[in-house]
Protein backbone atom coordinates (compact mmCIF):
# COMPACT_ATOMS: atom_id res chain seq x y z
CA UNK A 1 0.00 0.00 0.00
CA UNK A 2 2.60 2.26 0.94
CA UNK A 3 4.68 1.26 -2.36
CA UNK A 4 1.71 2.44 -4.01
CA UNK A 5 0.84 5.56 -2.75
CA UNK A 6 4.64 6.46 -3.21
CA UNK A 7 4.49 6.16 -6.63
CA UNK A 8 1.04 7.80 -7.49
CA UNK A 9 2.72 10.84 -5.41
CA UNK A 10 5.87 10.66 -7.57
CA UNK A 11 3.39 10.45 -10.81
CA UNK A 12 1.53 13.26 -9.64
CA UNK A 13 4.97 15.62 -8.49
CA UNK A 14 4.99 19.01 -9.84
CA UNK A 15 7.80 18.86 -12.87
CA UNK A 16 11.32 20.32 -11.42
CA UNK A 17 12.05 24.12 -11.79
CA UNK A 18 14.33 25.63 -14.38
CA UNK A 19 15.81 28.27 -12.11
CA UNK A 20 17.90 29.46 -15.62
CA UNK A 21 18.33 33.48 -16.32
CA UNK A 22 16.30 32.03 -19.85
CA UNK A 23 13.75 31.10 -17.86
CA UNK A 24 13.08 34.37 -15.54
CA UNK A 25 13.41 36.50 -18.60
CA UNK A 26 9.90 34.59 -20.02
CA UNK A 27 8.46 37.83 -18.83
CA UNK A 28 9.99 39.82 -21.42
CA UNK A 29 9.04 37.46 -24.85
CA UNK A 30 5.17 38.96 -23.91
CA UNK A 31 5.62 41.91 -25.34
CA UNK A 32 9.52 41.68 -27.15
CA UNK A 33 8.73 38.18 -28.54
CA UNK A 34 10.10 34.55 -28.09
CA UNK A 35 14.28 35.28 -27.44
CA UNK A 36 13.28 39.24 -27.70
CA UNK A 37 13.38 39.01 -31.64
CA UNK A 38 10.07 41.20 -31.99
CA UNK A 39 7.72 41.08 -34.98
CA UNK A 40 7.99 43.26 -38.20
CA UNK A 41 4.91 45.65 -36.62
CA UNK A 42 4.49 47.16 -33.50
CA UNK A 43 5.70 49.73 -30.85
CA UNK A 44 7.95 46.96 -29.12
CA UNK A 45 11.73 46.77 -30.38
CA UNK A 46 14.19 43.84 -31.02
CA UNK A 47 16.57 42.91 -27.99
CA UNK A 48 17.91 39.62 -29.99
CA UNK A 49 21.43 40.42 -31.28
CA UNK A 50 21.26 44.38 -29.45
CA UNK A 51 25.06 45.74 -28.38
CA UNK A 52 24.92 44.56 -24.79
CA UNK A 53 26.03 48.55 -23.54
CA UNK A 54 23.43 49.70 -25.48
CA UNK A 55 20.42 47.39 -23.88
CA UNK A 56 22.05 47.84 -20.20
CA UNK A 57 22.02 52.08 -20.85
CA UNK A 58 18.02 51.40 -21.62
CA UNK A 59 17.05 49.58 -18.64
CA UNK A 60 18.99 51.70 -16.35
CA UNK A 61 17.14 54.47 -17.88
CA UNK A 62 14.31 52.88 -17.42
CA UNK A 63 14.94 52.16 -13.97
CA UNK A 64 16.38 55.22 -13.42
CA UNK A 65 13.15 57.50 -14.73
CA UNK A 66 15.08 59.08 -18.25
CA UNK A 67 12.81 56.76 -20.44
CA UNK A 68 8.96 56.76 -19.08
CA UNK A 69 6.93 53.39 -19.51
CA UNK A 70 5.10 52.03 -16.52
CA UNK A 71 5.45 48.20 -17.08
CA UNK A 72 9.10 48.62 -17.86
CA UNK A 73 10.19 50.51 -14.94
CA UNK A 74 7.90 47.91 -12.71
CA UNK A 75 9.51 45.34 -14.12
CA UNK A 76 13.41 46.39 -13.40
CA UNK A 77 12.69 48.97 -10.69
CA UNK A 78 13.82 46.87 -7.92
CA UNK A 79 16.96 45.46 -10.42
CA UNK A 80 20.53 45.90 -9.46
CA UNK A 81 22.84 47.46 -11.76
CA UNK A 82 24.70 43.68 -12.04
CA UNK A 83 21.49 42.06 -12.99
CA UNK A 84 20.36 44.73 -15.45
CA UNK A 85 24.06 43.47 -17.16
CA UNK A 86 23.19 40.23 -16.74
CA UNK A 87 19.84 41.01 -18.72
CA UNK A 88 21.32 42.53 -21.51
CA UNK A 89 24.19 40.45 -22.11
CA UNK A 90 21.71 37.35 -22.20
CA UNK A 91 19.92 39.18 -25.15
CA UNK A 92 22.71 40.54 -27.08
CA UNK A 93 24.44 37.06 -27.29
CA UNK A 94 20.93 35.71 -29.22
CA UNK A 95 21.16 35.12 -32.67
CA UNK A 96 17.98 34.82 -34.19
CA UNK A 97 16.69 35.89 -37.56
CA UNK A 98 14.87 39.01 -38.54
CA UNK A 99 11.79 39.84 -39.40
CA UNK A 100 11.04 40.70 -43.30
CA UNK A 101 10.65 44.51 -44.23
CA UNK A 102 7.88 46.44 -43.76
CA UNK A 103 6.63 48.12 -47.78
CA UNK A 104 6.31 51.51 -47.37
CA UNK A 105 3.06 53.20 -49.05
CA UNK A 106 4.95 56.40 -48.92
CA UNK A 107 5.68 58.90 -52.14
CA UNK A 108 9.51 57.85 -53.47
CA UNK A 109 10.12 61.57 -53.23
CA UNK A 110 9.56 61.35 -49.09
CA UNK A 111 11.45 58.14 -48.77
CA UNK A 112 14.39 59.71 -50.58
CA UNK A 113 14.61 62.59 -48.10
CA UNK A 114 14.27 59.48 -45.71
CA UNK A 115 17.55 58.20 -47.00
CA UNK A 116 19.05 61.57 -47.62
CA UNK A 117 18.87 61.98 -43.79
CA UNK A 118 19.86 58.70 -43.17
CA UNK A 119 22.98 58.47 -45.10
CA UNK A 120 24.23 62.38 -45.58
CA UNK A 121 22.23 64.20 -42.80
CA UNK A 122 20.79 67.60 -43.61
CA UNK A 123 23.80 69.65 -42.86
CA UNK A 124 21.67 73.01 -43.12
CA UNK A 125 19.06 72.34 -40.33
CA UNK A 126 22.32 70.73 -38.19
CA UNK A 127 20.69 66.94 -38.64
CA UNK A 128 23.78 64.64 -38.79
CA UNK A 129 23.72 61.25 -40.29
CA UNK A 130 22.49 58.21 -39.08
CA UNK A 131 25.03 56.72 -40.34
CA UNK A 132 27.87 58.12 -39.09
CA UNK A 133 26.96 56.81 -35.41
CA UNK A 134 25.52 53.75 -36.37
CA UNK A 135 28.11 52.10 -39.11
CA UNK A 136 27.54 52.43 -42.40
CA UNK A 137 25.68 49.11 -42.32
CA UNK A 138 23.36 50.96 -39.70
CA UNK A 139 23.46 47.50 -37.81
CA UNK A 140 25.23 49.23 -34.55
CA UNK A 141 28.85 49.70 -33.20
CA UNK A 142 29.23 47.27 -30.24
CA UNK A 143 29.64 48.03 -27.37
CA UNK A 144 26.88 50.58 -26.72
CA UNK A 145 25.35 51.97 -30.21
CA UNK A 146 22.16 50.31 -31.20
CA UNK A 147 21.63 49.00 -35.37
CA UNK A 148 18.37 50.75 -37.17
CA UNK A 149 17.28 47.99 -39.18
CA UNK A 150 14.61 44.75 -38.29
CA UNK A 151 13.01 47.43 -36.10
CA UNK A 152 9.21 48.34 -36.39
CA UNK A 153 8.14 51.59 -38.38
CA UNK A 154 6.20 52.74 -35.26
CA UNK A 155 8.49 51.83 -32.78
CA UNK A 156 11.27 54.31 -34.46
CA UNK A 157 8.39 56.53 -35.50
CA UNK A 158 7.60 57.05 -31.77
CA UNK A 159 11.16 56.85 -30.16
CA UNK A 160 12.21 59.86 -32.82
CA UNK A 161 9.07 61.64 -31.65
CA UNK A 162 9.22 60.90 -28.12
CA UNK A 163 12.99 62.36 -28.20
CA UNK A 164 12.07 65.49 -29.93
CA UNK A 165 9.59 66.20 -27.55
CA UNK A 166 11.51 65.71 -24.34
CA UNK A 167 9.85 62.68 -23.45
CA UNK A 168 12.37 60.28 -23.68
CA UNK A 169 15.89 61.21 -22.15
CA UNK A 170 19.25 59.27 -22.41
CA UNK A 171 22.29 60.17 -20.07
CA UNK A 172 23.46 63.61 -20.63
CA UNK A 173 25.18 65.03 -23.05
CA UNK A 174 21.64 63.79 -24.74
CA UNK A 175 23.12 62.91 -28.39
CA UNK A 176 19.92 61.86 -29.90
CA UNK A 177 17.52 64.41 -28.70
CA UNK A 178 19.21 66.91 -29.89
CA UNK A 179 19.41 65.35 -33.18
CA UNK A 180 15.71 64.17 -33.27
CA UNK A 181 14.77 68.23 -32.31
CA UNK A 182 16.21 69.09 -35.98
CA UNK A 183 13.99 66.56 -37.70
CA UNK A 184 10.24 67.94 -38.67
CA UNK A 185 7.44 65.21 -38.53
CA UNK A 186 7.57 64.58 -41.74
CA UNK A 187 11.10 63.62 -41.72
CA UNK A 188 10.63 61.75 -38.78
CA UNK A 189 8.11 59.91 -41.02
CA UNK A 190 10.50 59.80 -43.47
CA UNK A 191 13.00 58.21 -41.79
CA UNK A 192 11.16 55.90 -40.07
CA UNK A 193 9.72 54.66 -43.26
CA UNK A 194 12.84 53.94 -45.16
CA UNK A 195 14.40 52.19 -42.14
CA UNK A 196 11.75 50.18 -41.81
CA UNK A 197 11.76 48.89 -45.27
CA UNK A 198 15.63 48.10 -45.85
CA UNK A 199 16.46 44.60 -45.63
CA UNK A 200 18.83 43.48 -42.78
CA UNK A 201 22.26 42.43 -44.53
CA UNK A 202 23.23 38.74 -44.63
CA UNK A 203 24.59 37.60 -40.74
CA UNK A 204 23.88 41.06 -39.74
CA UNK A 205 25.45 41.98 -37.23
CA UNK A 206 26.97 45.16 -35.15
CA UNK A 207 30.29 46.34 -35.88
CA UNK A 208 32.66 45.50 -33.28
CA UNK A 209 34.29 48.99 -33.40
CA UNK A 210 33.76 52.09 -36.15
CA UNK A 211 36.35 51.87 -38.99
CA UNK A 212 40.18 53.21 -38.37
CA UNK A 213 40.16 57.04 -38.40
CA UNK A 214 36.17 57.55 -37.96
CA UNK A 215 35.10 59.30 -34.61
CA UNK A 216 32.03 60.13 -33.66
CA UNK A 217 30.60 63.58 -35.24
CA UNK A 218 28.99 64.09 -30.96
CA UNK A 219 29.45 63.02 -27.52
CA UNK A 220 26.65 60.80 -26.26
CA UNK A 221 26.07 60.02 -22.87
CA UNK A 222 24.68 56.57 -23.66
CA UNK A 223 28.20 55.96 -24.73
CA UNK A 224 30.83 54.91 -21.47
CA UNK A 225 34.17 56.72 -21.96
CA UNK A 226 36.09 53.30 -22.17
CA UNK A 227 33.56 52.90 -25.23
CA UNK A 228 34.14 56.15 -27.24
CA UNK A 229 37.47 55.43 -26.85
CA UNK A 230 37.95 52.11 -28.23
CA UNK A 231 35.41 53.02 -31.21
CA UNK A 232 38.07 56.41 -31.96
CA UNK A 233 35.51 58.65 -30.82
CA UNK A 234 35.47 62.26 -29.70
CA UNK A 235 34.15 63.32 -26.00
Amino acid sequence: MLLAWLVTAAAHAAPPFEDTLAQRLQACTGCHGAQGRAAAGGYQPRLAGKPAGYLYHQLLNFRDGRRDYGPMTSLVDPLSDAYLQEIADHFAALEVPYPAPQPSTLAPATLQRGEQIVRQGDAARGVLACNQCHGDTMMGVAPAIPGLLGLPRDYINAQLGAWRSGKRRAQAPDCMAHVAQQLSLVDIEAVSHWLAAQPVPAGGKPLTALPDGHKLPAACGGVSAEAATAAGAVR
